[in-house]
């Protein structure tokens, strides 16, 4: 019964998925609908997604239909630019149809991207009422990192706060582009400049400088190039759980709630330098601070339980799990503006790190439909009334690009007729021409091209990767009286 309310459930937000898609389609060529109703225009079909239609209706003339191939949608308006080789031939055309005026032209191409934003600020108001859910790593001081990676050989150490990231101020880990994670991996040039607070022993701090190098681990062909990284993992409470029957961490004494802050006299900022040490099989010191405040040493050696013994990369163990306090979900409630402002700084700062030709982020790692729709997936499966709020925040996004690469002066795209129109409305008569159709039909095909690329990509990052092999739950031997 749970896999089959399992398949149901993933089966209705695939549905939701494809709903709020073809929502945002439907809304962006309405707005070319009413506005060529308002100008007059004669419209040939409505049409969501591209190529011969699986399902059509004639209604008041209008020749509403579904397409088999998911690129978006169009309005078909023949006296707008012939784009037959795109949309397909027009039938039984009025023979007296006369041509539109440029200013009709333009006001039409532009509603589109119009109504994209308009929906954006749709979402945003609904955002502004529900709230944002907060989703965001904070600190930005660093807990660990390997002995090998480019952060310990650039002299980073466990402890330091980072204040900025080649000039650019950070206050979280992660989130809204804006943090450390982002700014690595959108860095630019050959090394990454750090300028970090150091802890003193007077309880002090010192302000540093200093560059590092990055790596990009591999990635199998058929997924994204991996993007830079340091090897920094963030400061987090190291604080001890559940204590496993006849373990290390039994018979020394350690308690739920106790946090580990220092190993052997170091101090440690997260779990993971814990573990490190541990895994060495050796005798360790533990400082331990109490719930109460106070502070306790005990001692400790480390042991690889005795089912795992024989198991190939099995590593010694403390026997006992770190706790893992359910932080407070906060909901942010943003002005629409703002949420619509923060898209287009996203939209911005995102094409100028594709278009630098010192940034490790290309073409490749802007996402299709797929990967799109993949995301919004996985932001449905969050509870707690999480999820959908997350869709809703990411719909303004959504639309704010919709509109924003819609209004660009390419070929094909709404930008592209509004800049026809305006030539006609200088030159005094329409472009025309097999060139111009030739141009619309070339771009188009780059288009599609870019699309089955980035989808490739998509499909590569969702099925690319090996499971990591698991243990069996550790058992220890008790000491015999």
């Amino acid at each position: 019964m749970d896999t089959f309310l399992n398949v149901l459930q993933t089966i209705g937000i695939i549905l939701l998925v494809i709903l709020f898609f073809n929502l945002m389609i439907f809304v962006h060529e309405l707005g070319h609908f009413l506005a060529g109703k308002w100008r007059g225009a004669y419209i040939d079909r409505f049409q969501i997604w591209f190529g011969t239609p699986i399902w059509s209706k004639t209604i008041k003339g209008v020749r509403w239909g579904i397409g088999w191939l998911p690129l978006g949608g169009f309005v078909s308006l023949p006296q707008m630019e012939d784009m037959e080789k795109v949309e397909g031939a027009c039938k039984d055309l009025p023979k007296d149809l006369k041509p539109l005026k440029p200013l009709d032209k333009i006001i039409i191409a532009a509603a589109g991207p119009l109504f994209s934003l308009l929906l954006a600020y749709v979402f945003a108001f609904i955002v502004w009422g529900v709230g944002k859910p907060v989703a965001e790593l904070q600190g930005t001081r660093i807990g660990h990192f390997a002995p090998d990676s480019p952060a310990a050989a650039s002299g980073l150490l466990p402890g330091d706060r980072i204040l900025a990231i080649d000039g650019r101020p950070v206050t979280k880990w992660a989130g809204n582009m804006e943090g450390v994670r982002e700014l690595v991996a959108m860095s630019e040039g050959e090394k990454i400049n750090f300028t970090i607070a150091r802890p003193q022993a007077d309880g002090s701090e010192q302000t540093l400088e200093i560059a590092s190098s990055f790596r990009i681990p591999e990635t199998a062909w058929w997924q994204r190039t991996a993007l830079r990284q340091v090897g920094i993992l963030p400061a987090a409470p190291t604080v001890v759980g559940a204590i496993l029957p006849g373990s290390p961490a039994e018979q020394a004494g350690l308690k739920p709630g106790q946090t580990i802050t220092a190993v052997n006299g170091t101090p440690v900022y997260t779990h993971f330098a814990v573990v490190e040490v541990s895994e060495k099989a050796e005798p360790m010191e533990l400082t331990l601070k109490n719930e109460d405040g106070t502070t306790t040493t005990v001692n400790i050696t480390p042991v690889i339980p005795t089912n795992w013994q024989d198991k190939p990369g099995a590593t010694a163990i403390l026997g006992m799990v770190w706790a893992n306090p359910d932080a407070a979900i906060e909901f942010e409630h943003p002005s629409p503006q703002a949420q619509v402002n923060q898209s287009l700084k996203w939209m911005k700062d995102t094409l100028a790190k594709v278009c630098a030709p010192g940034s490790s982020i290309g073409m490749e790692h802007l996402s299709g439909p797929v990967g799109i729709g993949n995301h919004m997936y996985q932001m449905f499966q969050a509870g707690d009334g999480v999820g959908w709020r997350l869709v809703l925040w990411f719909a303004v996004v959504l639309n704010v690009n919709l509109a924003v690469l819609n209004i660009l002066p390419l070929p094909v795209v709404d930008g592209g007729h509004v800049v026809l129109g305006f030539i006609e409305m200088l030159r005094g008569k329409p472009v025309s021409g097999k060139f111009l159709d030739w141009i619309m039909f070339g771009f188009v095909f780059l288009l599609l091209f870019f699309f089955i690329f980035v989808t490739f990509k998509d499909v590569g990052d969702m099925v690319g990767g090996e499971e990591t092999p698991k243990l069996p739950a550790p058992i220890f031997s008790t000491p015999q009286n």
